[in-house]
């Protein structure tokens, strides 16, 4: 027979909860983390700026980034004496609107950022969803690979598969790529030893589901949160070294524009058009700047250990 509760055990508990409610559940502090603060809606807001005027670039574009105008060389910016409203930014040195080429050297920048971080992210995730789940020898010799080449200095990595392959979009890639596969590896390993003995997991092979499976559509997902915050850290350092190997003539050739290649440019007219250096600097900054807030937004938004 049930013990019956006294009214005033009823009562007195009623008067707890009403003095003391509840905290927030896990759902609402997961909305709170993941709704953007006003430094993070103004960054997504200038990387989507940037990356429409990437994609739009021939329609947006005022000019063409290739047409040279000798006789509106190293025209000042519209708001300065000697402006021209045709040319928002000014001119270079052989009379090519600035603005044009700052819009298709956006489109050169955010494509090699998303290839390179596209290639390094799905050969490093999958060698390390490999690594982690089944373990034995290939495990150990990943482990050891990618312990090398993270001791390796990545800027010299890229520079030496470059002048190996040749200076191209394509060889760009595939050295950025090639050189940012192992801290995906490490860190989908790591996510991945932390789950494979989880109760889900063993419940699923209990129930007979293949480990392939089980590795893709259990694991995998779970591991997932913390490798876009790396994506996200690595697109801004993918841009950085792809400016930085252009200014060098390492990277995408002219006559393309890139803001690497315009930096280089500029050099020797920093004196007499200091606009050929501020204005790519500017975007080259606002961009990356733009990234890394959104990546410490979405790493607040998806690791829930970092809000008290």
């Amino acid at each position: 027979m049930r013990a019956s509760t006294p009214a005033s055990a009823t009562s007195s508990g009623v008067a707890t909860l009403a003095a003391h409610p509840p905290a927030p559940g896990r759902a609402l502090r997961g909305r709170r983390r993941a709704r953007p603060h006003a430094i993070a809606r103004a960054a997504l807001a200038i990387l989507a700026v940037v990356a429409l005027a990437a994609v739009a670039a021939p329609w947006v574009a005022p000019h063409s980034p290739l047409k040279q105008e000798i006789r509106q060389r190293l025209t000042p910016p519209a708001w300065l004496p000697g402006g021209s409203a045709a040319h928002l930014l000014g001119t270079d040195q052989l009379g090519r609107d600035l603005l044009s080429r700052l819009i298709f050297g956006a489109r050169i920048s955010l494509l090699v950022a998303v290839l390179a971080v596209g290639l390094a992210g799905t050969v490093g995730t999958g060698l390390g969803l490999v690594a982690g789940f089944y373990g034995g020898w290939a495990d150990r010799a990943l482990s050891r690979l990618a312990d090398i080449q993270l001791a390796f200095p990545l800027t010299l990595l890229v520079i030496t598969l470059i002048a190996m392959l040749g200076p191209s979009l394509t060889n760009l890639v595939v050295a950025l790529g090639v050189g940012g596969w192992a801290a995906y590896f490490r860190m989908t390993r790591a996510q991945v030893l932390s789950l494979r003995e989880a109760e889900y997991v063993l419940a699923a092979r209990c129930l007979g589901v293949p480990d392939r499976l089980i590795a893709i559509r259990h694991v995998l997902p779970n591991a997932v949160a913390p490798l876009i915050v790396l994506a996200s850290f690595s697109m801004a350092q993918v841009i950085i070294l792809e400016s930085a190997l252009s200014f060098l003539g390492l990277g995408v050739q002219p006559p393309t524009p890139t803001w690497g290649g315009m930096l280089a440019d500029s050099r020797d007219y920093l004196a007499i058009a200091w606009w050929l250096a501020a204005f790519p600097g500017l975007a080259l900054m606002l961009t990356v700047l733009a990234i890394n807030v959104v990546g410490d937004w979405l790493r607040d938004a998806l690791d829930p250990r970092l809000v008290v």
